[in-house]
């Protein structure tokens, strides 16, 4: 009989992601895993040691996946303020359009605040968003961290009130947000109006 081909620890970091978003953290165990990936508890603690180590495994697989989805998008889009809505869009919809899936990816959101490795990518993607905003926008240095800002607020408040879809509801929010910060207030210089005598 030939021997089974093992499961890539990818694919089975993918079905630990699943059960910690769809459970919570607590409920990421050998025996949960177990069950969900259909191998054994003994060959997944043979593979990734510990509870924790298997957490923060899942956790940093998390952000390569997230890295590896920003850099797809970013290599996509326009360099234009369209293009820096339609890329933060993108990123939103891997939240769904269920308030409980967004509200589990908050749950993931805390283990990454308590893990230093977490919190250090973190603040490098929170640099390559504000790197591929800024190409987008053209406006002043630090424009794109301060979309990129306004985009998780937006996130939130969408969380608060999901009567639409979240790519909708962030599409509608950012592109008034930059038609506001873009476009010059009527009689400024920059419309073209005489400041001088």
């Amino acid at each position: 009989m030939p021997r089974r081909k093992q499961v890539p620890d990818s694919d089975v970091l993918d079905v630990a992601l699943d059960v910690l978003h769809t459970r919570g953290p607590q409920a990421l165990t050998f025996a949960a895993l177990a069950e969900a990936s259909a191998l054994a508890p003994a060959t997944l603690v043979q593979r990734f040691g510990s509870k924790p180590a298997l957490l923060r495994r899942v956790l940093l697989h998390a952000w390569d996946r997230l890295e590896h989805r920003t850099a797809s998008l970013a290599a996509e889009v326009d360099r234009t303020p369209a293009g820096a809505v339609t890329f933060l869009v993108g990123l939103s919809a891997q939240y769904g359009d269920r308030i409980d899936d967004y509200a589990d990816a908050l749950l993931v959101l805390r283990e990454d605040l308590i893990d230093p490795e977490s919190r250090r990518r973190g603040t490098a993607w929170r640099g390559a968003l504000a790197e591929v905003l800024d190409a987008c926008l053209g406006g002043p240095p630090g424009l794109g961290d301060v979309v990129a800002t306004y985009w998780q607020g937006t996130l939130t408040w969408w969380g608060f009130d999901p009567r639409e879809p979240v790519t909708a509801h962030v599409e509608r929010e950012l592109t008034g947000f930059l038609d506001r910060v873009l476009s010059p207030p009527a009689g400024s210089a920059r419309a073209g109006s005489r400041t001088g005598p």
